[in-house]
């Protein structure tokens, strides 16, 4: 069987990998390439961020999980267990998510910095994503699958080539399909050069607003903001400026770390991820796989096997 996937991101080449392993014949439609994904300007690390429903999202990123900490193993993923704090200003419960994650505990006293009173120190995947797309990408064709660069007026294009097809357009899918829930979710990050950095650190409520400084081999990505509803792809400067004030505050050592690069990426919002079958038209079945909000890495290879599932589960009821 030939499926078309829409989307070249994470979620996109995760689907195809998990088809074609499968057996089922699969290609890749896409309006932009890496580098030129919103996945490309992820963190990334694990953490189900601004994804919904919980109870649904917690076993996506379990499975996510348990299969970083294999690709772990193979150096040019680009994929790293990372020792992490997150830090709150007041005492907290134990997440939702913590389920997911082995080796999860709450911080002692003297691990966090003046004016936080609690914190989850775990350990997560932390994901070079430059390095793990491209991995990706040359995996996929290695088993079979192709990629174009093919922009999409409507779904309808696609319909007219293939019987199936998988939306993994992101936030793409709001003109795609026609989903007015989509909402973009603007990410402002600086990448900075390592400076000794090796666990990464999560605060989403300190006084400065969002800070998480996630360490990669060579570099450090600061950021952030999660500004609801902004299609700004431009980096604002003084917006930089508050993020390295507020890390310099977190890890003093970042004063001296170069500073690399200003990068804008575009969040899929919705208030809940949209991963279902749906018969577009006779003999037509288009399954939906975007709505993940900051969390497209951390669910992508849970929700590649649900996608598989409904693929198969499909057949069978023909």
């Amino acid at each position: 069987m030939d499926i078309l996937i829409i989307g070249c991101g994470v979620s996109g080449l995760s689907c195809g990998i998990r088809l074609l392993e499968a057996g089922f014949s699969a290609q890749i439609w896409a309006r932009d390439l890496p580098p030129r994904t919103t996945s490309n300007v992820a963190a990334a690390v694990w953490y189900p961020y601004k994804a919904y429903p919980e109870h649904l999202v917690v076993g996506w990123s379990a499975a996510t999980y348990a299969d970083f900490v294999q690709l772990a193993q193979v150096p040019e993923t680009g994929v790293a267990q990372r020792a992490g704090i997150e830090i709150f200003p007041w005492v907290v419960e134990d997440p939702w998510w913590r389920a997911a994650v082995p080796g999860f505990r709450h911080a002692t006293a003297d691990e966090l910095p003046d004016g936080y009173r609690d914190g989850y120190v775990f350990e997560a995947p932390v994901i070079e994503m430059p390095v793990y797309l491209g991995y990706l990408m040359r995996r996929f064709e290695s088993l079979g699958g192709q990629i174009a660069v093919r922009p999409l007026a409507s779904v309808d294009e696609a319909f007219a080539h293939y019987d199936r097809v998988i939306d993994c357009a992101g936030l793409g899918a709001r003109e795609l399909i026609g989903d007015p829930t989509l909402v973009p979710i603007r990410g402002q990050v600086v990448r900075v050069a390592q400076v000794g950095i090796e666990r990464f650190w999560l605060d989403d409520y300190g006084p400065g607003g969002i800070t998480y400084i996630v360490p990669r081999a060579n570099d450090c990505i600061l950021g952030g903001t999660a500004d609801e509803g902004s299609e700004d792809l431009t980096p604002d400067a003084a917006t930089a400026a508050a993020i390295i004030a507020r890390f310099v505050a977190l890890e003093p050592r970042l004063r001296d770390a170069a500073i690399l690069e200003h990068k804008v990426g575009l969040r899929p919002g919705r208030p809940a991820v949209r991963l279902e079958a749906q018969q577009w038209a006779p003999g037509k079945q288009l399954i939906h796989n975007y709505g993940h909000g900051g969390a497209g890495v951390t669910l992508s290879w849970g929700c590649a096997a649900e996608v598989l599932g409904l693929v198969e589960g499909s057949i069978g009821e023909r």
